[in-house]
């Protein structure tokens, strides 16, 4: 009998502690659901899925699935120290960056709620009471001395407030770090293409100046020939003309190379004149960014996006703002106290008996708010609902960009290897055209015919090379940061 009575004696004092702990596990924030991908699970039928850059696969079987570097995808050694000093100068990237620092913080200081604030506090307190008002009759003065270790306003997380508005902080900081990763890989890209745009540009002026010079000669050949009478008038001023459409062509090139170093020198974050020991680039030929097939390649892959992470991440913040917000409608348990010493005179601040100590609970129980706690609820759901919508939309955007990259790369290195052919089949005209006029056989017409289009051939191949370049950069922002691809 006595056994029964202890165990249920020991059951009843159980009884408090069990119920702490249940409720101290309970929390009023939703379940959290990752809403399913928008998008087909394949990509389209005019879409080869296999088709990406090759040196991510190259970098990723080369060092043992380590995530994949913008050294090893973009090899040329000027385009690197390009993207090295915008990494470490472009104000863009220092915004981003911060913002990730205050996110930590912002986290920090709310993940400290779950433990309690203790201070340690020391105070001496003395008051004089004048005799006419004082019980004695006499002058009174009064001393006291304290100290004592105590927490203030220490809130017993019962319904998990305190635990949704950390996961709120957390998935925030996860966010914005995202969303910094993201930033990284647009700088890094943008650098390459305002280069590739350069030389593109460079390679352009520089063979319109080389057509403009060939024409000068021509000009010059048909001054002589026409005071020879060989040739005529109209031969001359046509000649003229397509010297001065060169020359044309030339001033435009130049300004629009202007405009592309300015652009190049902004992202960079100084200019590109004052970069020291910057290394002699490659051509646009030279480059080494190509294209080939890689097995496997899911739509599904799209969510490990750095930008569609930070998306969701957002969609975290804003489920477990909804537990913060229901549990505006429970009480809220607060605890303050200290215990330490007290005495009239501080030299026997540590005498025996001169222990103090305090202990006050607070229970706050909304009762009215005019329908603010509704309100909020509501407002959380609403921006739930937002915050969904959101993230399908930038898988949406993501699948849309990576397809049309894809159908890009795979068009254009058909469209590249066409026009390099065109390029030189027309290089291969000129010179025959111009070999025979030299022996009188041809006309000037024919020799103007063909300087125009292997003009023509040559400017083209670059801007499709450029393009098709521009398309692998952008490939590496989209796919880099993808760990299907490390």
């Amino acid at each position: 009998m006595k056994d029964r009575r202890v165990d249920m004696k020991s059951q009843a004092s159980a009884t408090p502690i069990m119920l702490i702990i249940f409720l101290a596990s309970c929390t009023m924030m939703p379940d959290y659901e990752r809403p399913a991908a928008p998008v087909p699970a394949d990509w389209p039928n005019n879409v080869n899925a296999t088709v990406v850059v090759k040196t991510i696969t190259d970098a990723r079987n080369s060092a043992d699935k380590t995530p994949v570097e913008w050294k090893h995808y973009f090899p040329d050694p000027r385009l690197q120290t390009l993207i090295a000093t915008a990494l470490e100068n472009n104000r863009d990237l220092r915004i981003a960056t911060s913002r990730i620092e205050e996110a930590r913080a912002l986290y920090g200081i709310q993940r400290a709620d779950y433990f309690p604030s203790i201070n340690l506090n020391a105070t001496q307190n003395s008051s004089r009471t004048p005799a006419a008002i004082a019980n004695s009759g006499n002058n009174a003065v009064n001393r006291r001395s304290d100290v004592n270790v105590g927490f203030v306003s220490y809130e017993l997380d019962f319904w998990g407030r305190v635990r949704s508005l950390n996961a709120f902080a957390k998935a925030s900081y996860l966010a914005t770090e995202n969303a910094q990763r993201a930033f990284k890989f647009s700088l890094i890209a943008d650098v390459a293409n305002a280069y590739l745009s350069l030389v593109e540009l460079s390679e352009r002026t520089a063979l319109t100046r080389a057509t403009a010079s060939a024409r000068a000669e021509t000009k010059t050949l048909i001054s002589r020939r026409r005071e020879l009478g060989v040739s005529g008038e109209l031969d001359y001023l046509q000649a003229e003309g397509s010297y001065q459409s060169a020359l044309a062509e030339l001033a435009n090139l130049e300004r629009q190379q202007a405009a592309a170093e300015n652009l190049l020198s902004l992202l960079v974050g100084q200019s590109i004149a004052q970069i020291k020991d910057l290394p002699v680039g490659r051509s646009l030929a030279e480059q080494g960014i190509t294209s080939e097939n890689l097995s496997g390649l899911p739509a599904e892959m799209l969510l490990q996006r750095p930008d569609v992470i930070a998306a969701e991440q957002r969609l975290i913040a804003a489920n477990a703002n909804i537990g913060a917000a229901r549990a505006a409608f429970f009480p809220r348990i607060a605890l303050t106290g200290n215990i330490g010493f007290a005495s009239r005179d501080l030299g026997g601040l540590f005498d025996s008996g001169s222990g103090a100590w305090s202990f006050q609970p607070l229970i706050s129980l909304p009762l009215f708010s005019g329908g603010r706690s509704t309100a909020n609820v509501d407002l959380a759901h609403a921006r739930k609902i937002t915050a969904v919508a959101e993230y399908e939309k930038t898988i949406q955007l993501a699948f849309r960009e990576v397809a049309d990259l894809l159908n890009a790369s795979e068009t254009l290195s058909r469209q590249l290897t066409a026009q390099s052919a065109n390029a030189a089949a027309q290089k291969q005209r000129l010179r025959l055209v111009e070999a025979r006029f030299a022996a009188g056989v041809a006309n000037h017409l024919d020799v103007l015919d063909a300087q125009r289009e292997a003009y023509a051939a040559e400017q083209g191949e670059a801007q499709v090379r450029r393009s098709w370049l521009s398309v692998a950069t952008l490939l590496y922002k989209a796919l880099a940061g993808n760990s299907n691809l490390q």
